[in-house]
């Protein structure tokens, strides 16, 4: 058995899970794609979980994927998502509902861009470089960027990168949309987590609802999620965390849900 490529640790109602090849910069092979498919499906099945951090250990989030491995994989007919989990990109199988926070430092390439655009919050170190240059390899971004990164950053502005294969910076990242946070080196992991905990503390299936709904309309326009969003609400209303809500602002405290 190889070492784990991942660690995992829980805190409270958040999953914090960290990227562990570092000697090979994160790089992504066949076993870590796996792993992260594993653990993203713990953060959806297990019901006490209401928030993933995502980070990784070193001096780098990820060098991108090892197409060494994962190349012929793919090249054979092979997907990203290998088996089993929920796919982090959030491209194929079970859809992952809930919240995702991501802290990025050093090296952010290819399919590290791709997990920040699938991503729902995006804290990058002000040392974080990203780049999607697949065309600089010959290839083409197949983990989700020519889907998400011009709705995201515009579509000049994902143009700009990925038909150049150029790098950008944490504060260019901000400019776009690829990242919502910078902070100073050595921060971005604290800021994720405090991130996540402040999601974590919320009402879930509200948090839920909202994050589906808006991916909806990412996908499927303004049209689907306007046709969801009533009944989606009106569920919620019903809600044990609704009544909860309405109570502790009566009682003038914070409110203790519990995702029911």
């Amino acid at each position: 058995m190889s070492d784990p490529t991942l660690t995992l640790e829980t805190r409270g109602h958040v999953l914090l899970v960290g990227l562990s090849r570092p000697a090979k910069r994160n790089a992504f092979n066949l076993q870590m794609l796996r792993e992260l498919a594993e653990a993203y499906g713990r953060l959806e099945d297990d019901p006490e979980l209401r928030c993933m951090v995502l980070f990784a250990h070193g001096d780098h989030f990820t060098a991108g994927l090892d197409l060494g491995e994962v190349g012929p994989h793919v090249a054979a007919g092979g997907g990203l998502h290998v088996e089993g989990g929920v796919d982090p990109l959030d491209l194929v199988g079970r859809r992952r509902v809930k919240p995702v926070v991501m802290a990025v430092q050093g090296y952010c390439y290819t399919v590290g861009v791709e997990l920040a655009l699938a991503a729902d919050v995006v804290v990058a170190s002000r040392d974080a470089r990203f780049t999607q240059f697949e065309v600089r390899r010959g290839i083409m971004p197949f983990g989700g960027a020519t889907l998400r990164f011009a709705q995201v950053a515009g579509y000049q502005n994902a143009m700009r990168y990925m038909l150049t294969g150029d790098a950008f910076d944490a504060d260019e990242a901000r400019r776009i949309g690829v990242a919502q946070e910078v902070t100073d080196a050595g921060q971005q992991v604290a800021r994720a987590i405090a991130l996540g905990e402040s999601i974590a503390a919320q009402a879930p299936l509200a948090v839920q609802a909202t994050r589906v709904n808006a991916r909806l309309a990412m996908e499927q326009g303004h049209a689907a999620a306007h046709a969801a969003l009533m009944p989606a609400a009106r569920a919620l209303m019903a809600s044990e965390d609704a009544a909860e809500g309405l109570r502790s602002f009566v009682e003038r405290r914070e409110a203790v849900f519990r995702g029911r």
